[in-house]
């Protein structure tokens, strides 16, 4: 590998654990609004930010806050942003590419746009991928893949990367992977593909919760790949 993917650690509900985080170089934190076992509120989120804006992270500077939606209404994640003020919003469901600009354009957040690799033999082409990418084009600042409904632990056929690898960098965005990674299997992904942006989070959960001696024993495998 090249250089050191961007590392996310999403899904966290506690300010303890992201006061923990203090020093160590993750990029993003995120928080899922997503009705799931994981989501936080508008008012508890607005506080988990705060508590991620006063961490020294990578390259000396606060993690980047990213909240996790699936089909929100432009009027949701405004009023997600009035309260909860983040930096990106990453869009897990069917939304469109105009929802993207628009919310990029009139909140004037960053937008991530996840799409999912539904079979176990899913292996596109660059062509393939690029169609689907397409109509994203300059309404998106990132693409995330994984597996479908996200935070689920499970896998993708890892073959598809090298496909939105290279539809992503056509659009001169970067590409994040998640989907079941964890301190056993991130070096493998990370020496066999090098994508721009890792993202995690039940690989650094034990019985449900975000596992500080995990996050950081996963940060590590990072930095050794």
């Amino acid at each position: 590998m090249t250089s050191s993917p961007r590392i996310k650690i999403c899904g966290l509900r506690d300010a303890e654990t992201i006061a923990a985080m203090d020093g160590l170089p993750v990029h993003e934190i995120g928080f899922v609004f997503a009705p799931s076992k994981r989501q936080v509120d508008k008012p508890t989120a607005a506080g988990l930010i705060e508590a991620a804006h006063r961490l020294k992270a990578a390259g000396g500077i606060r993690p980047r806050t990213v909240g996790v939606f699936v089909n929100e209404s432009f009027d949701g994640l405004k009023a997600v942003l009035a309260e909860a003020p983040l930096d990106v919003v990453q869009l897990h469901g069917d939304e469109s590419p105009a929802l993207c600009r628009e919310a990029r354009e009139r909140l004037r957040v960053d937008v991530w746009k996840v799409f999912s690799i539904k079979n176990a033999d899913d292996s596109p082409t660059g062509a393939d991928a690029k169609r689907r990418l397409a109509p994203y084009e300059g309404a998106v600042d990132a693409v995330l893949i994984d597996a479908p409904g996200g935070g689920t632990g499970h896998t993708f056929n890892w073959a598809a990367i090298e496909a939105y690898k290279e539809a992503a960098g056509e659009f001169g965005i970067p590409l994040y992977v998640a989907g079941g990674l964890h301190e056993g299997n991130v070096k493998e992904l990370l020496r066999s593909h090098s994508p721009g942006g890792i993202d995690v989070s039940s690989g650094v959960e034990t019985d449900g919760r975000k596992d500080i001696d995990k996050i950081r024993l996963f940060v590590r495998r990072v930095m050794e790949a």
